[in-house]
């Protein structure tokens, strides 16, 4: 009946700067660009088979910062063949983990955030349960 997670949906305050750090950083495509009438500006990105909708609405506002965990969304993860590989690169492109990195028997993890802020989890499986 479900068949797997069609897109993950990301309301950006600057869409450009977001498309240039998932796309020149993380790796994502552009798939395609559209406009909705009535403000509403759309970009699909695509990885491995996975799709990233930014969405910029023009009256959209910040939602406040609060410390600690919260109910709702909380990350995506990207799974990453090597984590110290991965590190070097995004540190070689200014991006430091915000969290991690962690091993686990079966795992590593730890944790980046895009340019606005939204948590991305990266996990290299050892070995998967």
């Amino acid at each position: 009946m479900f068949k797997r997670i069609d897109h993950i949906e990301l309301v950006a305050q600057d869409c450009g700067r977001l498309e240039r750090f998932y796309t020149d950083v993380l790796g994502f495509r552009v798939r395609s660009r559209t406009s909705v009438p009535g403000g509403l500006e759309l970009t699909y990105l695509d990885l491995g088979g996975t799709t990233v909708e930014l969405m910029h609405y023009a009256e959209a506002r910040p939602a406040p910062r609060e410390a600690g965990e919260r109910f709702g969304y909380r990350m995506m993860a990207i799974e990453v063949e090597d984590m110290g590989k991965a590190l070097a690169y995004l540190k070689g492109r200014g991006v430091e983990p915000a969290w991690g990195p962690i091993q686990r028997p079966s795992y590593a993890r730890a944790e980046i955030e895009d340019p606005e802020g939204n948590r991305i989890e990266l996990r290299q499986w050892i070995e998967r349960p």
